[in-house]
């Protein structure tokens, strides 16, 4: 190993004077902001300016070059010093601070995407250590890569259970190119964080997890210079850094004091801390970052087409949870960036099928739903790789502000929940997605797939893997049977009508397991003299209104929709909306009302009333009424 080289003593000056640089860039904002926590940014003032001007290498002028270095500010509310780094980086304008938090500014109060230098949108804490692991992942084992990843986390973000599963996940994968720092400050929103100052306990938690682990004086910059160093020589370990700070370091009367979080210095205040700030920088001297090493390979995730049309012929049975893991191997052949991720499911999602056949492309995330999404959103930053990670439904609607970040971090994801719905059976209503629906519709970049049949499944996959944004896959666990040619096209936000007739009397839409039962409704009231209509949705976000109204026209406005989902959100809602304007329309709701049970699929359906019997009945009420 290399040995150490401590900079030299007007290097380590440069930057302690970067630092309080930092510092009086942070004030100045958030002051003209009139709010911000600038206390949170002057904790981390040493660390920042040790990172950005003598550990990290990037070009300062192309912040989003694959080559470069990656820095995650976990601690998004402190996002006032990296914009001041960027600002003595050159590339923001020092006078751009100061519209800090205004509409018509993208330096928001916490970091987005927007800013070319911020891969995943952060706020929400206890999440960059996660989206970092899957940047460090890519970079180790996809792009085999020479750039390091940085997370900054405050010491209070460390109750969240998501920074303990990503810590887990580093050290199980080795990720020898990952660090974390701690930013120990003591204090969090209200009162002291639990730890306060025990940085031992940090330490031996760190390690227990599998860490090679420091603990620093934060404010030293020539300590941090030489464990930043050797963290860079450590080999098959992530490191941690503890570093011990104060909030509001350097403030006079505000430093490692209670109720400053969140509050702007006082505007009669500020000239004289900056000046007593500003008489301890000795030099202006322009600290420039090394430059990356360029091997990040060039590769392209644009237009991925199957390799082959579907294979399925009409008649065929297959849950479309196994078409799922088909597809998504199958889709592996076409680009090699497709990547798979799942949560100890994959024997149910199907995904194994393509850790079989990709198993260098495979992430096992273990029962740690929260990040492997969060995983997913770093692997897919600036668009190394096409993600998809699956689970159970259910089980994503712990991983929901996750996945809400990942729309403000305009990630392009792509997650796949099987096992929705009664339709599960006797496993009960604990493995039961009934709310999956709900949940996505309100994520502002989702596209959210609920694919009927397996030729739909594999369709959807292709789809996905092209769209930008969040998509969501809701997949089947029951054989059902293929109604589609392979010949089919599918489109997002093109509905199928998959039965009509001039005489339809009601229009019935179903996805999923409902249309199945739809079209078995369909065939016994045909024996009765009875014609329906049949639309198979396909996306029910963005929902084709136009072929909905449509049909709602032609059958005097009489729509019943039938779902495995509770009521609340789902697709009768998202149908009510979408004819809310249309005269003499009248929207009928079949959806699982109650908390369900354990049961056979079928006895549940009609327990619920969205079994092909509860249509018939459905069916016949509306004219009876």
């Amino acid at each position: 190993m290399d040995s150490y080289q401590e900079p030299g003593d007007k290097e380590l000056q440069a930057l302690r004077d970067a630092a309080n640089r930092l510092r009086i860039h942070s004030i100045r904002a958030t002051c003209a902001a009139n709010s911000g926590h600038p206390t949170s940014c002057c904790s981390s003032a040493e660390v920042l300016s040790v990172l950005f001007f003598n550990t990290m290498k990037y070009h300062a002028a192309d912040p989003g070059n694959v080559n470069n270095d990656r820095f995650v500010l976990s601690k998004g509310h402190a996002a006032p010093i990296l914009y001041a780094s960027w600002v003595e980086a050159g590339f923001v304008k020092e006078s751009e601070l100061l519209n800090l938090r205004k509409i018509n500014c993208d330096l928001e109060g916490h970091p987005t995407p927007k800013l070319p230098f911020v891969d995943v949108a952060t706020g929400s804490l206890g999440q960059g250590l996660g989206a970092a692991c899957g940047m460090a992942y890519t970079g180790k084992y996809f792009d085999k890569a020479s750039y390091r990843v940085y997370c900054l986390l405050g010491d209070g973000e460390s109750s969240e259970g998501a920074v303990w599963e990503a810590m887990a996940f580093a050290s199980h994968y080795k990720l020898d190119n990952l660090v974390a720092i701690f930013d120990v400050n003591r204090l969090g929103q209200s009162e002291a964080a639990p730890l306060q100052h025990k940085t031992d306990i940090y330490r031996k938690r760190c390690e227990a997890f599998g860490w090679n682990t420091y603990v620093v004086d934060g404010h030293d910059v020539a300590e941090l210079c030489s464990t930043l160093w050797q963290a860079a020589h450590c080999t098959d370990k992530p490191t941690a850094i503890v570093a011990k700070t104060y909030k509001g370091k350097g403030i006079p009367g505000v430093e490692n004091e209670d109720n400053w979080h969140g509050k702007p210095i006082p505007k009669d205040k500020v000239e004289s801390i900056i000046n007593e700030i500003q008489n301890q920088i000795q030099t202006n001297k322009k600290l420039n970052p090394k430059l990356p090493t360029t091997d990040a390979p060039t590769i392209s995730i644009a237009d991925i087409k199957m390799p082959s049309p579907p294979s399925y012929k009409i008649g065929d049975k297959i849950a479309t949870r196994k078409a799922y893991g088909l597809a998504l191997a199958k889709l592996g052949h076409a680009n090699n960036r497709v990547i798979a991720l799942d949560g100890d499911t994959k024997n149910s999602t199907f995904s194994e099928i393509f850790k079989n056949e990709h198993p260098d492309r495979y992430i096992e995330c273990f029962i740690a739903e929260q990040n492997m999404v969060s995983v997913a959103m770093g692997c897919a930053t600036r668009n190394r790789t096409v993600a998809f990670a699956s689970t159970f439904a259910a089980f994503l609607s712990r991983a929901y502000d996750h996945i809400r970040m990942g729309a403000i971090s305009q990630s392009n994801i792509n997650l796949c929940g099987s096992h929705c719905g009664i339709s599960i059976g006797e496993d009960g209503p604990s493995q039961m997605a009934l709310e999956d629906i709900a949940m996505f519709r309100t994520i502002p970049t989702c596209t959210l797939f609920y694919p009927s049949d397996a030729v739909a499944a594999e369709y959807a996959v292709c789809l996905a893997a092209n769209t930008p944004g969040i998509c969501f896959i809701r997949t089947s666990r029951p054989d059902t049977a293929v109604i589609y040619s392979p010949e089919e096209k599918f489109e997002i936000g093109q509905a199928k009508v998959v039965r009509q007739s001039d005489s339809d009397r009601v229009t019935v839409i179903g996805a999923g397991i409902t249309l199945h039962e739809a079209l078995a409704a369909a065939d016994e009231l045909a024996k009765q003299g009875i014609a329906i209509r049949v639309i198979d949705p396909f996306t029910i976000k963005p929902l084709d209104a136009a072929t909905i109204v449509s049909s709602g026209r032609a059958t005097g406005g009489h729509i019943i929709t039938v779902e495995d989902h509770y009521r609340e959100g789902g697709i009768g809602e998202a149908v009510s909306a979408a004819v809310s304007g249309e005269p003499g329309f009248i929207v009928q709701h079949l959806a699982v009302r109650a908390v369900p049970r354990s049961g056979k699929p079928a006895e549940l359906l009609d327990m619920f009333g969205i079994s092909a019997k509860c249509i018939v009945e459905a069916v016949k009420s509306t004219f009876a009424n």
